[in-house]
């Protein structure tokens, strides 16, 4: 399966948060548009350099309208103390069993390491801009924030 593209309706998901809640992606519908980063692992290097810069973004994201959404398959308490370490304001998902992953067509590098992908996704749940790097990670926020502040 490739990848979820611009312009295909993104898949809803139903996953925990750290506080234990249930999101949807339904739940944003017709209010805000989406950012969507889906990442390899809590307290990483990279990941926590691509978290980071979402962080410090946070509000720039916020003020075009859009609500930044990450994802990986770590436990909501794992997800509960990445956020406390380096004061996460976005909201970040556990996705244990990868069905989210799948369902975006989000491959593994290497066939290891979970891939990172960045989605925007418009209030009519459309997707606008899709990008996939293991190792550009600053370049998921830039771009998302491009297309972000195109659709406000």
């Amino acid at each position: 399966m490739s990848m979820i593209a611009v312009g295909q309706k993104a898949p809803d998901f139903d996953l925990l948060a750290g506080d234990g809640k249930s999101v949807k992606l339904s739940d944003f519908a017709g209010k805000k548009s989406v950012v969507l980063f889906f990442y390899p692992k809590d307290g990483t290097p990279g990941c926590t350099a691509e978290a980071c810069s979402f962080r410090d973004a946070y509000d720039v994201f916020a003020e075009a309208g859009a609500e930044v959404v990450g994802i990986s398959a770590d436990s909501a308490e794992s997800h509960t103390s990445f956020s406390a370490k380096h004061n996460l304001p976005m909201t970040l998902l556990s996705d244990p069993d990868g069905s989210a992953r799948k369902s975006y067509g989000i491959r593994s590098t290497l066939g290891l390491m979970p891939g990172r992908a960045t989605f925007v996704i418009d209030k009519q749940g459309v997707v606008r801009h899709a990008f996939s790097s293991q190792l550009r990670v600053g370049k998921h926020v830039n771009d998302a924030l491009e297309v972000v502040k195109s659709l406000s």
